[in-house]
């Protein structure tokens, strides 16, 4: 069996591992904008397809058995081109996607549809914050007058907010360090999107316990194929011919 996963997430990294192990011959395919990304075991390739056709080219030239996308889950795009190259090469497709966070007792949150929203929410919450979208999505507080703390894994192109301080770092975060970063700079709220999984949850740990208020940002529906929230729930629907 071949199967091909789109990814770069934790996630990806413990299904490439997985399938691995049950013996399937398993190619992770990596986006390529992560300039130091982690990789998986087995076959590599980093790079787009090109779109959905050339996608669907790809998997029918290869002979994959099954297509996997583990991608991040707000990467629409990619997301939308594999559900399309499914479509046309007839390859199942199989969507992992972790579970997304919840509110606890004590949490103050502001659920947003996207990150122009989000922007539009701070004027009511505070003027320092802490901001955890990723690079792409910067652009949409550019024209913020609020003092940010950006956070992300690569340095970010222009524009960005003109009162800000870049911080490059990669998780996991712990609760501790996240609570003395947001203390060190006095932070009023934290603005993210619901990436779910442990990873970077740390943060929300940390507003908890300050009081801070935290936008959200709602993810994205998948665009097609079985949902799975696990990875060994993947395996399972792949070694047994149910995906």
């Amino acid at each position: 069996m071949k199967v091909l996963v789109l990814g770069g997430t934790a996630e990806a990294r413990e299904l490439a591992a997985a399938l691995d192990g049950a013996g399937v011959r398993v190619v992770s395919s990596l986006a390529g904008r992560v300039q130091r990304p982690r990789l998986p075991v087995g076959e590599v390739r980093v790079g787009g397809f090109g779109g959905p056709e050339k996608l669907a080219e790809h998997l029918r030239a290869e002979g994959y058995d099954a297509v996997v996308d583990a991608t991040h889950p707000f990467a629409e795009r990619i997301s939308a081109s594999a559900a399309r190259a499914s479509d046309l090469s007839g390859v199942p497709l199989v969507v992992l996607r972790r579970p997304g966070w919840a509110e606890r007792a004590g949490d103050t949150w502001h659920w947003v549809d996207d990150l122009p929203a989000a922007a539009a929410a701070l004027p009511d919450l505070g003027g320092r914050v802490f901001l955890t979208t990723g690079r792409q999505g910067l652009p949409a507080f550019a024209a913020c007058p609020q003092w940010f703390l950006v956070r992300c894994v690569d340095p970010p192109d222009p524009p960005l907010p003109a009162r800000h301080e870049l911080l490059l770092d990669r998780g996991p975060y712990t609760p501790e360090g996240e609570l003395a970063l947001m203390r060190a700079h006095a932070i009023e709220v934290l603005v993210t999107k619901d990436s779910g999984g442990p990873l970077t949850s740390a943060k929300l740990d940390a507003a908890r316990e300050l009081g801070v208020p935290v936008v959200v940002v709602r993810r994205p529906e998948p665009a097609a194929g079985p949902v799975a929230t696990g990875v060994a729930e993947v395996v399972r629907l792949l070694t047994q011919g149910d995906g």
